[in-house]
Formats: C-alpha cells, sequence, structure tokens
C-alpha cells in the first residue's frame, strides 16, 4: 500500500468520524417532540411507558393478536374483572384486566407446551400412556392460569405488607414537613421525591391524579377506596377530612402514625403468641420423648441384666 492510499483511507475514515459526531450533536440539540411533551407529565404512571408499533418485538407482532383473542376468550370464560381489576389496584401494579388476562394465557401456554414435551418424550416409548399424559398436560396448562391468579393474590398481600410497614415513617415525614410550613400537596411531593417504596409509588400515584385536577380530598378518598387496608383507608381519609375542614395535618398525621405504630406492636404480640404455641410442637413432640428414652433406657437395661 502507497503513502497516498494510506492518506486517502484515513482521511475518509477521519471524516466519516467527524460527520457522525456532528449528526449526533444535532440530533441531540433538536430533541424529541415526545420527551419535551411528556417531561411535564412525567409523574403520571404508565403515560411514557406506552408501548408502540415500532417499539415492539418481532414475538409480539406474530403472537400478540392471538394472544388478545385467547384473553378476550378467558375474560369471557372465567370472567370476574371487577375483582381481579380491584385486586390489580391493591397490588400497585400498572395493568388492566385485559392484560392480566394476556399474562394468564402466556403462563398457560408455558405450562402446556412444558407439559406437552414430556408427554412427547414418554409417549415415544410408551404409546399406551399417550392418552393420560395428553389429560395431564391440559391440566398443567389450566394449572399455569390458576397459577398467575394466584401469584396475584401473594402480590397484593406482599405489597400490603410493605404499605404497612413504610406508613408510620411516611406518616411522620408528612408531618414534618406540613409543620414546616409546606401545603398538602408540596409535602406529598417531596416524600414521594425522598423517599422509595410501595407506599410511596402509591402516594406518586395520589400526586400524579392531583397534578391532572383531582382535588385532594377526593385523590386521598379514592386512594382510600383502592386499598385494602383498614388502616390505610383510615389514613388517606383522615388527610381528606383534614384537608377539607381545616383541620391542622399535622396534628392528624402524628395520630394516624401512633396509630399504626399500636397496631403493629399488638400484631405483633399475636405473632409472638401464635409461635409461642407452634414451638412447643417440637419440645412436646421431639425433645421430651427423647429426654425420657435417655432417662429410662439405662434402667431398663440394667433390670434386663439382673433377670
Amino acid at each position: 500500500m502507497t503513502g497516498s492510499l494510506a492518506g486517502a483511507l484515513l482521511g475518509v475514515v477521519c471524516g466519516l468520524g467527524l460527520w457522525l459526531v456532528m449528526a449526533r450533536i444535532l440530533a441531540l440539540r433538536s430533541g424529541d417532540f415526545e420527551a419535551r411533551v411528556l417531561r411535564p407529565l412525567q409523574d403520571i404512571p404508565g403515560l411514557h411507558q406506552a408501548p408502540t408499533k415500532q417499539s415492539a418485538g418481532p414475538l409480539r407482532l406474530v403472537f400478540g393478536p392471538v394472544l388478545q383473542v385467547a384473553a378476550a376468550r378467558l375474560e369471557r370464560l372465567v370472567g370476574g374483572a371487577t375483582s381481579v381489576q380491584r385486586r390489580i389496584d391493591r397490588a400497585g401494579l400498572d395493568l388492566t384486566v385485559h392484560e392480566f388476562r394476556v399474562r394468564q394465557v402466556i403462563w398457560g401456554c408455558v405450562g402446556l407446551v412444558a407439559a406437552a414435551a414430556v408427554a412427547l418424550l414418554v409417549s415415544l416409548r410408551s404409546p399406551e400412556r399417550a392418552v393420560p399424559l395428553m389429560v395431564l398436560a391440559a391440566l398443567t396448562g389450566v394449572g399455569g392460569v390458576l397459577l398467575r391468579d394466584n401469584r396475584l393474590t401473594t402480590q397484593v398481600r406482599t405489597h400490603e405488607e410493605r404499605v404497612l410497614a413504610e406508613l408510620p415513617a411516611l406518616a411522620e415525614l408528612l408531618a414534618l414537613s406540613v409543620a414546616a410550613g409546606e401545603g398538602p400537596v408540596a409535602a406529598l411531593e417531596r416524600v414521594v421525591h425522598r423517599s422509595r417504596g410501595a407506599l410511596s409509588r402509591d402516594l406518586g400515584r395520589v400526586l400524579a391524579d392531583i397534578r391532572t385536577g383531582t382535588p385532594v380530598a377526593a385523590a386521598f378518598d379514592d386512594y382510600g377506596r383502592r386499598t385494602g387496608l383498614p388502616v390505610v383507608a383510615r389514613f388517606a381519609g383522615g388527610v381528606a377530612v383534614a384537608v377539607e375542614r381545616g383541620t391542622p395535618l399535622a396534628d392528624v398525621l402524628h395520630a394516624q402514625a401512633g396509630d399504626v405504630r399500636e397496631a403493629q406492636r399488638r400484631a405483633l404480640i399475636e405473632t409472638g403468641a401464635r409461635r409461642e404455641v407452634a414451638m412447643m410442637v417440637p419440645v412436646v413432640f421431639l425433645v421430651l420423648p427423647t429426654t425420657v428414652m435417655f432417662a429410662f433406657w439405662p434402667g431398663i437395661v440394667g433390670l434386663r441384666l439382673v433377670t
């Protein structure tokens, strides 16, 4: 390779690199129209994460229509959309009932395919077991659908336990912010942005509702109706009443935090009492018989030797 050819190739590479850098700089300066529009609404959950056809993967494009039809048929078959939506709200998930049905169909299909693959391998060696294995594969698919529903119930319970554990601390933070002179919305915004957790996400939804025009009292009342915890419902109702009637909000929040801590203390005492009874089972049925055996066995052996 001559020096002139090497210099030409080096110049082309450098020019191409400079062109890429300038194109990227111009693209960053122009900005994304969608990002500029959605930036003031970034606190609204799910709005800036809406899936588009361009971002959909090939599997979604291929199997998406089939899953949509199967989810619609599953909804008509099992029903209970109101109960499912209630549990989704209590679990703090950004899902619709239809999306949940799609996930149920996916879980059922995964179970069906896995069981069918095992049944096929077994049937190749034992053809007489084909029919029972096909029935077992169908039951496995149904089990996958039911397992996703049970998983939602578990998510609800886990979410509510986390909310109950975080409520006293966040109530105290809200009370401190209000006592420092901030309004209810400003205090709520400060607490949501400074904390992380299940209750913080729920309060973030309340804040998003307030920013979209819902009154503060109505937003907390809606949150109290969505939750499945009486303590959290009382907290939301107390805040709503305090904002609506002008009651000192800091005192209400301190009282709510004290009530929650007292309820947690009673629950801990009850749990300890139940665990104490459960701990007696191995003591009575395992440790005590073993102790009695070690105490009486030498005497029994001695009596045998004497006789």
